[in-house]
C-alpha cells in the first residue's frame, strides 16, 4: 500500500534547459571571440594599427551596449523563447557575413567589417538577459547561484574548445573559414533552441512535482507567462526606480570592472601572447585555453560555494559577496605577469588570475536575487548594459596604452586595477543584496484588441 501512495519523483528538466543555456552561451562568446583569434592574421592583410585594432575590437560593444535596453524590452514583451531565437539567428547569420570581408580591400574592408560587428553586437543583446530570466524562472534560490555560474562559465568553456579549432583553422584555411564555420554552427542551434526551450508552466516533459519543488524554492515559473501576457512596461518610471538604488548602482559598476577582465581575455589576450611573448598563432590558440580552463572550473566552483553557503543557513549577502571578493582579489595576480620572463610562468599567473575571475564572476546570480519580477528582462539588460560598456572602454584604453608605451605592462595593471575597483564595490556600496521592489507601479495592462 506505501508502494501504491508513494510520491511521484520530480523531473529534472531545469538542467536540461541548463545545458542548452551553457551551449548556446559557449557559441555566443566563441562568436565574439572570432575577432581576436583571426585579428593578428586580419590585420596583417588589411594593416591596421593598435588603435584601429582597438575600436573594430570595441564595435561589438557598441552596440551591444546600445541595444541592452530595447532587447530587455522584448524579452519583457514577448518572452525568452521567441526572442532570443531570433538573436541567435541573426548574430550567427551576420557572423558568418564578417568571412566576406576578406573579398574587399582598404577602407572598404575595415568599415564593412566595423559594420558587421555592430550589427552582431546589436543582435546578441538579449542573450545573457534572457539567461537570466530562464534560470530566475526554472531554479529555485539555493540552485540559482550554480546556475548561473555555470551559463556564465560557458564564456571560459568556449576559449577552451574553440580558441585551439578556430587557431587550426586561421593557419590552415585562413582568417575567414573561422567567420563561415561559427556562422553556420550558430544557425543550427538556433532551431534546436526553438525547438527545446520553454517557460516551466510550457514545458511538455515537466512534471508537478519539479514544478512545485522550483516554485516553493523561490523559482518564479510564471516569468516566462507573463512575457508574454498583454503588459506594457513604463521604461522610463522602471528604469528610474532601478537606478536610484545604492544597491543596484553597486552591483552594475562591480559589473562593468568584472568584465574589464573578460574582455581583455577575448580581444587583446590571443595579441599579446603574440606580440609580448613571441608565440605563433597557432601556439596562442591553444595556450589561450589552459586560463580559460582554470576560468571554467573557477565559475562552477563560485557557483558551487555560494549556494552551499545558502543551504548552510548563511544570507544571500554573505553567500554571494564571499566568492565575488576573494576570486576577485585573486585576480589582480595577473599584474604578476609584467614581471616573469618564462612563458610557462605567465601561463600558470594567468591561469590562477581566471580561476580567480571565474570565482568572483557571480554577477548573473545576483541579477537573478535581486531583479524585480515584473521587468526581469528590463533589469537584466541595465545590469548588462553596465557590464558591456567595458567591451568599449577596455578594447580602446588598451590599444592607447599600446600606442604610446609599445608593451602590454600598463594594459595589465589597468586590467588588475578594475579587479581591486570590484571588490570595493561589494565591500561598500551593494550593502545586503535582496530583491528589488518598485515603490511605485510600472506595468499596466493592456486591453487586447
Amino acid at each position: 500500500m506505501a508502494d501504491a501512495i508513494s510520491p511521484v519523483r520530480a523531473t529534472r528538466v531545469r538542467w536540461t534547459i541548463l545545458a542548452i543555456l551553457f551551449i548556446v552561451t559557449t557559441v555566443n562568446y566563441a562568436d565574439r571571440a572570432t575577432i581576436s583569434i583571426a585579428g593578428p592574421e586580419l590585420s596583417k592583410q588589411l594593416g591596421l594599427s593598435p588603435v584601429q585594432m582597438g575600436l573594430v575590437f570595441s564595435a561589438f560593444s557598441w552596440s551591444y551596449v546600445l541595444s541592452q535596453l530595447p532587447g530587455g524590452w522584448l524579452l519583457d514583451r514577448f518572452g525568452t523563447r521567441i526572442t532570443y531565437f531570433f538573436s541567435i539567428f541573426l548574430w550567427s547569420l551576420f557572423t558568418l557575413a564578417q568571412g566576406w570581408v576578406g573579398f574587399f580591400s582598404g577602407g572598404a574592408a575595415v568599415m564593412m567589417l566595423f559594420a558587421l560587428r555592430l550589427i552582431v553586437g546589436a543582435a546578441e543583446a538579449p542573450s545573457f538577459p534572457g539567461n537570466s530570466r530562464l534560470t530566475t524562472s526554472w531554479f529555485p534560490t539555493a540552485e540559482r547561484g550554480t546556475a548561473a555560474a555555470i551559463f556564465n562559465s560557458a564564456q571560459y568553456f568556449a576559449t577552451v574548445l574553440f580558441a585551439p579549432i578556430m587557431g587550426w583553422l586561421v593557419h590552415t584555411f585562413g582568417w575567414e573559414s573561422v567567420f563561415f564555420v561559427m556562422g553556420t554552427l550558430g544557425i543550427l542551434i538556433a532551431f534546436a533552441w526553438l525547438k527545446f526551450v520553454h517557460g516551466p508552466r510550457q514545458h511538455p516533459r515537466i512534471n508537478a512535482a519539479e514544478l512545485q519543488h522550483i516554485q516553493r524554492g523561490g523559482a518564479l515559473v510564471d516569468l516566462e507567462t507573463t512575457g508574454t501576457a498583454k503588459q506594457q512596461i513604463d521604461t522610463w518610471a522602471c528604469l528610474k526606480q532601478l537606478l536610484s538604488s545604492r544597491m543596484l548602482l553597486g552591483i552594475y559598476v562591480g559589473q562593468y570592472c568584472i568584465n574589464t577582465l573578460t574582455y581583455f581575455f577575448l580581444t587583446w589576450f590571443p595579441v599579446y601572447l603574440v606580440k609580448e611573448r613571441h608565440m605563433t598563432i597557432l601556439k596562442a590558440g591553444f595556450i589561450a585555453a589552459l586560463p580559460a580552463i582554470a576560468g571554467f572550473l573557477g565559475g562552477v566552483l563560485g557557483g558551487v560555494i555560494s549556494d552551499r553557503m545558502i543551504k548552510r543557513g548563511y544570507s544571500t549577502s554573505v553567500a554571494r559577496k564571499t566568492p565575488i571578493i576573494g576570486g576577485m582579489l585573486l585576480a589582480t595576480t595577473m599584474v604578476l605577469c609584467n614581471y616573469v620572463e618564462q612563458d610557462w610562468v605567465v601561463v600558470a599567473v594567468m591561469a590562477l588570475a581566471f580561476f580567480g575571475k571565474g570565482i568572483g564572476a557571480l554577477g548573473w546570480a545576483v541579477v537573478g536575487d535581486t531583479s524585480p519580477s515584473q521587468a526581469g528582462g528590463m533589469s537584466g539588460s541595465l545590469f548588462n548594459m553596465f557590464g558591456n560598456v567595458a567591451g568599449i572602454t577596455t578594447p580602446i584604453v588598451i590599444g592607447f596604452i599600446l600606442e604610446a608605451t609599445g608593451s602590454f605592462y600598463g594594459a595589465l595593471v589597468f586590467v588588475g586595477a578594475n579587479a581591486l575597483v570590484t571588490v570595493l564595490c561589494y565591500l561598500f556600496l551593494v550593502g545586503e543584496i535582496r530583491r528589488f521592489e518598485f515603490t511605485r507601479p510600472v506595468v499596466k495592462e493592456v486591453v487586447a484588441a
